[in-house]
């Protein structure tokens, strides 16, 4: 009898003391020590059995204390080094990281405020003579906010999203960037998807054309000897250098650049038509027809509608919960572009903006027009790389190189965008 106990109690031992090496394997190699140490500093105390089984139970607490502790590490590690990043200080400053490297907030206040200001700062006197002034403003102050509103919907979306996955799969983003029509298959499902997919395609290819369009467009009232398909053309192949440009963290000193060029064209527009004055036997008629006033409209909803890129900038950042506000900020600094602006160009030409779509084309030529001009073909170029990356983005994920690393390899693949022939039929 007692050497059935002793003959199942060894049983019982070699037992638990294959669970307790099976945890012991679970654990990093780092880990193992300290799991050892805490199991010895027991074994003085407790013997046979009971010594197995508080032994395994005290490896299990090891194991997700030592993980508790290694996931807080990771975050200090991780917080200590966004701020290394993000301060620019010390050893680590270098010019490639200052022009090339922006993750920060005030990174992603560019990249928003310069996606939503572009053509559409010369097209919007054009819309305010469709409108009226006063509907002009009050559309442009509540489409902006409309946006600032949806942008903080999708910057919550993708925070819930990212935590998910990361939590439920570990997954890693490190070579992956998420976009929209991702987290709504992660919150809403397939058709969610497919329908977020379609919508923010077509909007970021006819945005791709448009800007091939506007360059051809304002390089007219500087250079007139090639026609307008040629300037696209030339302008196209230009823009293709932007698959060179891997994600929108890449985009700080474009960004920078883009909102310094929008900001001065759209004060050239304000002084320039100030100091013109009303054109003689200037009228305001306002909004004739309706389907001028919806037209006007459309476009200025256009100005605040650019939501397509808004997860790939948040992807962008160190810390994308800051990036709740950001959006806001950025649309309150374009109202001190665009209202100042297309308020006085319409105060100046009135009516004549029915039939002039480019506010270019209502002043006169002298260099600040023309520098402006050239700004905004600058510029154009920027915006076209803002509206294509996430079309590179879909492209590489649909033909499984997204997560390559070498950008040559990615920029071979790459669609690129040609203007059609009928662009020769540009007025």
């Amino acid at each position: 009898m007692a050497s059935a106990r002793r003959i199942n109690g060894c049983t019982r031992r070699r037992t638990l003391a294959r669970r307790v090496k099976g945890l012991m394997t679970r654990v990093g190699e780092r880990d193992r020590a300290k799991v050892s140490v805490f199991l010895l500093s027991r074994t003085k105390r407790k013997k046979g059995t009971r010594l197995l089984m508080s032994g395994e139970k005290q490896a299990e607490e090891a194991i997700v204390v030592s993980g508790e502790d290694e996931v807080t590490g990771r975050k200090v590690e991780d917080s200590a080094a966004e701020e290394d990043i993000d301060g620019n200080g010390g050893d680590g400053f270098s010019m490639k990281s200052f022009l090339w490297h922006g993750g920060s907030a005030w990174d992603a206040w560019f990249s928003c405020a310069s996606n939503q200001v572009a053509q559409v700062l010369l097209t919007l006197p054009y819309s305010f003579s469709q409108l009226g002034m006063l509907s002009g403003i009050l559309l442009q102050i509540f489409y902006g906010l409309m946006g600032s509103w949806t942008a903080y919907l999708i910057s919550v979306l993708y925070v819930e999203y990212r935590a998910r996955m990361e939590k439920q799969e570990a997954k890693s983003f490190k070579n992956h960037v998420i976009q929209w029509f991702e987290v709504l298959d992660g919150l809403l499902g397939p058709y969610w998807k497919a329908a977020g997919l379609a919508f923010n395609c077509t909007f970021l290819l006819f945005g791709s054309v448009i800007q091939l369009i506007a360059c051809a467009s304002n390089i007219y009232y500087i250079n007139d000897r090639l026609d307008k398909r040629t300037w696209t053309y030339i302008f196209g192949a230009c823009c293709a250098t932007t698959v060179f440009i891997p994600s929108f963290h890449n985009y700080r000193i474009w960004s920078f650049l883009g909102l310094g060029m929008t900001t001065y064209t759209a004060w050239y527009l304000t002084i320039a038509s100030l100091l013109h004055g009303q054109a003689e036997g200037v009228t305001h008629s306002g909004p004739t027809k309706l389907v001028l006033y919806f037209t006007g409209a459309t476009n200025i909803l256009y100005t605040f509608g650019g939501h397509a890129v808004t997860v790939e900038i948040m992807h962008a950042m160190w810390k994308p919960r800051k990036f709740k506000s950001i959006y806001l900020m950025a649309t309150l600094y374009v109202f001190t572009l665009t209202l100042p602006s297309a308020s006085a160009v319409y105060w100046a030409f009135g009516d004549q903006l029915l039939n002039h779509s480019n506010a270019f084309s209502l002043l006169p030529k002298t260099r600040f027009r023309d520098t402006a001009v050239i700004l905004m073909l600058i510029h154009q170029f920027i915006t076209f790389g803002f509206a294509c990356t996430p079309l590179y983005f879909v492209w590489e994920k649909a033909i499984g190189m997204h997560h390559t690393k070498s950008l040559c390899l990615r920029a071979l693949l790459e669609p690129y965008l040609l203007p059609s022939p009928s662009i020769s039929s540009l007025p």
